[in-house]
């Protein structure tokens, strides 16, 4: 198990890995359910996923897993009108091999508060950097000056909008630089 992986359940992370198919993501998923399990991070039951694309995540990075979630019946996916937006940003950039599962996690966890990494529950910011590099690669690749996920996905949604709402002509000029891009922790 790598150093990073006691963020969540050191436990519960290693049963989902015993499970790992050895797919792409089998590691970042297993951080990210493990975390939602215990109750670590923002992510909802299923992590927002329906049911069946839940199980379906589940039967293909870990079978034979079955970790008991209730979901109650009302349950809805998100509660921010840029959700649909993140998702179909994130969607647009995605590799037409992959399931859309991860997608739909990034813009759910992008309706919580917190850094990303820790709103999905993963170890740490290169874990989500690694993440959209494997499931957005071109959307990463546009990041070049290493901004804060959130931050830069937002800021995507407002240049496609045409909006800048950036005082500054450009970033290194800003009086916000460290929010942007200072640590983390």
């Amino acid at each position: 198990m790598k150093a990073s992986a006691m963020f969540h359940s050191a436990q519960r992370y290693a049963a989902l890995m015993a499970h790992a198919t050895g797919l792409p993501n089998d590691d970042l998923y297993a951080q990210i359910i493990a975390s939602q399990l215990d109750g670590i991070g923002a992510l909802p039951a299923t992590l927002g996923l329906q049911e069946a694309d839940y199980s379906a995540l589940l039967s293909c990075h870990f079978p034979g897993f079955e970790p008991y979630i209730q979901v109650p019946e009302n349950y809805v996916v998100t509660r921010a009108p840029e959700y649909h937006d993140l998702l179909t940003l994130l969607l647009e950039h995605a590799p037409g091999n992959l399931p859309p599962w991860m997608a739909h996690i990034v813009a759910q966890g992008c309706m919580a508060d917190n850094h990303l990494w820790q709103d999905l529950g993963l170890c740490s910011r290169e874990d989500l950097s690694l993440l959209m590099s494997q499931n957005f690669p071109q959307l990463a690749k546009l990041n070049e000056h290493d901004m804060k996920w959130k931050k830069f996905l937002y800021k995507q949604l407002c240049e496609r909008e045409g909006i800048n709402a950036c005082r500054a002509p450009s970033c290194e000029y800003c009086t916000d630089y460290l929010k942007c891009f200072g640590t983390e922790d």
